[in-house]
Formats: structure tokens, C-alpha cells, sequence
């Protein structure tokens, strides 16, 4: 069976707050997906609810997810969005 953990965080920006958070959103894309233990980091914007993005990770295992939100990009991201918007984590484990 596979560690593998699956991350849905859903951010929805505060009024007024939608570009910032989607920039703070796309500088953290490239140092994150350069973890060696990403497997997959997306970003994407709801098309039905402006100032709503929903990122999708997959790490290699729980430590891999640890060793991300320990980064300086990580911290950097929850220091430039802390209060412009709503988040919702979601931490997954694949079952078939």
C-alpha cells in the first residue's frame, strides 16, 4: 500500500482580496513543485466563483507534507494570506 497523501486546500479570497491571494498563490507554485517530495502541485481558479482557488498536492508520504509546511515559501504564503481569505485543508489518503 502506498503513503501517499493527498492535499485539497480551498481558499476563497475576502472581498477586495482576490489578486493578492491569487499572486501569493502562484509565487508558492514553482518552490513547491521542486520538493523532492511532490509529486503533484496545482493550482487552480473556480470558474464559477471568482476569488475561489483550490490547490492540489500529492507527497510522498506524511513526512514529505511536514518537511513542505516547514519551507521558508511555505510560511512566506500563510504570512501573505493570513486573514484575506477563508481556508479549508482537506488531508487524504487514496483507498482504491
Amino acid at each position: 500500500m502506498s503513503n501517499l497523501l493527498v492535499v485539497v486546500a480551498t481558499l476563497v479570497a475576502k472581498p477586495g482580496h482576490e489578486a493578492t491571494l491569487k499572486s501569493a498563490l502562484e509565487r508558492v507554485v514553482p518552490p513547491s513543485r521542486a520538493e523532492a517530495g511532490c509529486s503533484r502541485y496545482e493550482l487552480h481558479s473556480d470558474n464559477e466563483l471568482p476569488g475561489r482557488f483550490i490547490v492540489l498536492e500529492e507527497w510522498r508520504d506524511a513526512e514529505a507534507l511536514r518537511q513542505h509546511e516547514a519551507t521558508p515559501h511555505f510560511a512566506a504564503l500563510v504570512q501573505a494570506i493570513a486573514g484575506l481569505a477563508d481556508v479549508q485543508v482537506s488531508k487524504l489518503t487514496k483507498i482504491a
